[in-house]
């Protein structure tokens, strides 16, 4: 199961030889040594930034891959490798596109990431800052972005399942990690407030270049091909995280 590499989008823009190293050159020492050692069942850590800016949502599996950051397309190439890996070498591979991971499994497994929506709006706060929206002209219901958050545990059960059909028939899939389900960021920072009992009182600051309007997955392919269905909202999402972040929390 190939979880290693650099993941922030807005870094790998200015950072875009550093990412293609990191992300591609390592998968392919990687997969390099799998040959050499003859492992031939592989799980491949994609990302919903395959899609960019999606024309439509849901996102099914099909649609046109145009990544918006060279992060992105580190992850296309991923996906290209893994099939030349299967095609060449007899590698049976999955390949499963995470959409925006959020939640702990454990209080000492929280995320502190200043990248992601929840644990930034929980550095804000506890500095005494309003946590800051991107936008909110987005031609959504309340303005600002939608997202697809999936719970790390339903993802760890994903892999599972992936790594399963690896074992059991020759597998060259790629699917989809979401929720189906979109939330927008006032409706997380809504959440978050119900949770932890105070107000959230954001700043709404200029929108992020590349930052598309929303983004959900299509579940169907996976849970009919691998019976996975996440069994998480986004209230459990955000008080596993708000667990975590108070038994550890950040210096």
């Amino acid at each position: 199961i190939h979880l290693a590499a650099k993941k922030a989008a807005g870094e790998s823009v200015t950072m875009p030889l550093y990412y293609y190293r990191e992300n591609v050159g390592g998968m392919v020492e990687l997969l390099a040594a799998m040959n050499d050692v003859g492992v031939t069942q592989f799980v491949y850590s994609s990302s919903a930034a395959v899609y960019g800016t999606p024309s439509a949502n849901p996102i099914y599996e099909d649609a046109q891959l145009a990544p918006d950051s060279p992060y992105g397309e580190t992850k296309v190439v991923g996906e290209w490798l893994s099939r030349n890996a299967g095609l060449a070498d007899g590698v049976s591979w999955v390949a499963l596109r995470y959409f925006n991971v959020a939640g702990a499994a454990s209080d000492d497994l929280g995320d502190n990431s200043i990248n992601n929506l929840i644990p930034m709006v929980f550095r804000a706060l506890a500095l005494g800052e309003r946590p800051q929206i991107f936008g909110d002209d987005y031609p959504t219901a309340d303005g600002t972005c939608i997202r697809d958050y999936i719970h790390v545990a339903d993802l760890a059960d994903a892999h599972v399942v992936a790594a399963a059909r690896c074992e059991s028939s020759r597998s060259a899939e790629i699917f989809n990690v979401g929720r189906g389900v979109g939330s927008s960021v006032r409706e997380v920072m809504d959440t978050i407030g119900s949770v932890i009992g105070r107000d959230v009182e954001p700043e709404v600051v200029a929108r992020r270049v590349g930052d598309p309007p929303a983004s959900t997955a299509a579940t169907d392919r996976i849970e009919k091909a691998l019976g996975w269905r996440a069994t998480h909202d986004l209230r459990a999402m955000v008080a596993s995280a708000w667990s975590a972040w108070q038994a550890f929390p950040p210096n």
